[in-house]
């Protein structure tokens, strides 16, 4: 056993032993036989470990103990796995001022007993990362995903069957104060959307008046957590992800870095990868009326409704079809009187569009042009102006 084995002492007392001889060292601490880490839950690791002990017939004592050792005391339990019906345990106590307990535990006979024992440890976590390498078409990517273990526990795991709630398990051994980094998940040919996203409250409106900048489109891939996705078994924990592609010269061009948020089953994902300027937004407000005003005695508006005009142009410089994810800002109550896209009402106040753009031909880039009328409703003149044109 090395100096940081987490069990200081384990012993076996026959029936006979005084409460004197319950603290007593009599016997060689079992070795473990199986020791599984799960790190289903971010904030704890459940450490679940099999030991034969040697029971007498009769009540046995069974000293546990964990010298600094990260255990949540209260988390800690035992279970009988080879006779659980002539074997009993029959209570726990806790000796003052100690990091241990005593099991009492009653044998109808003498067996080398299985027991699991489990605990909820503190200080020995995981960060997931992935990395995608995307094709040269930008149509598919192969997804692996890695965990990094950080032991930090005081306790050492020789090996140790290590499990994700998803992926891959793993013999792995790791010594405290160790981090290691493994390969657990391979998902390869994952289908990918390239996605252009322009945000009306982020995003100049004409960028033809900017000077001297060079602001583009942030684009992504976007990922769907399904089967036909080549995924949709479990949801996809966070991490960072870095994004390379293939060059179609043997070798890869690195795209980029994000942070990808837990993904449920049958949701997407979005890993940026940079600015483009093939796709060009020209967005402008071309009416802003007050509309149905109402005063009070004092002949003060009190309230008013709007009547707002927001026309936009999106022209596509590639060579091929693109797909622009536009969001538009529309605050407080409101009602769309015209609007020649579809969108969908994400929140109370954020439309997103979903428009498909065609490439540019010999006549020029693809274009698509959005034209959405509607009325701000119960607006008083002290709240919040809608997003201006920059």
């Amino acid at each position: 056993m090395n100096a940081k084995t987490l069990l200081t002492g384990m012993v076996i007392l026959a029936a006979a032993a005084s409460v004197a001889q319950a603290r007593t060292k009599l016997v060689a601490l079992p070795e473990r036989d199986a020791t599984v880490i799960r790190l289903d839950n971010p904030r704890f690791t459940l450490i679940e470990e099999e030991r034969i002990l040697t029971l007498q017939k009769g009540l046995n004592k069974v000293d546990f103990s964990w010298k600094a050792v990260s255990i949540d005391p209260d988390s800690i339990r035992l279970i009988v796995l080879d006779h659980p019906e002539q074997v009993k345990l029959l209570n726990v106590s806790f000796p003052p001022g100690e990091p241990a307990l005593i099991w009492e535990i009653a044998s109808e006979g003498d067996y080398a007993e299985t027991v699991r024992i489990s605990y909820l440890l503190s200080n020995i976590d995981r960060l997931v990362t992935y990395k995608a390498l995307a094709d040269k078409a930008e149509t598919q990517l192969d997804l692996n995903s890695y965990i990094v273990l950080r032991n930090f526990s005081g306790e050492d795991f020789d090996n140790a069957t290590v499990l994700l709630d998803y992926g891959d398990s793993f013999e792995q051994g790791i010594a405290h104060e160790e981090t290691k980094q493994m390969l657990f998940l391979k998902a390869p040919k994952v289908p990918i959307t390239k996605i252009w996203t322009w945000d009306a409250g982020k995003l100049p409106w004409d960028p033809e008046r900017l000077e001297n900048q060079n602001i583009g489109v942030p684009v992504s891939y976007r990922i769907m957590n399904t089967e036909d996705g080549g995924l949709g078994e479990f949801a996809l924990h966070g991490g960072k992800a870095r994004l390379f592609q293939d060059d179609g010269r043997d070798s890869t061009i690195f795209l980029g870095e994000d942070n990808s948020d837990l993904v449920p089953v049958g949701q997407k994902t979005e890993l940026y990868i940079g600015d483009s300027r093939d796709i060009v937004v020209t967005q402008r407000k071309m009416t802003d009326t007050q509309i149905n005003i109402r005063r009070n005695n004092r002949d003060e508006i009190v309230l008013f409704d709007t009547d707002e005009l927001i026309t936009a142009k999106i022209e596509n410089f590639k060579d091929t079809p693109a797909v622009l994810t536009m969001i538009q800002h529309i605050p407080g109550q409101w009602e769309m009187k015209d609007c020649n896209l579809e969108y969908t009402r994400k929140e109370a106040s954020i439309l997103e569009f979903e428009i498909e753009l065609p490439a540019r031909d010999d006549k020029g880039p693809g274009v698509k042009e959005l034209s959405m009328r509607y009325s701000r409703i119960n607006v008083r003149p002290t709240d919040p102006r809608p997003i201006n044109p920059r």
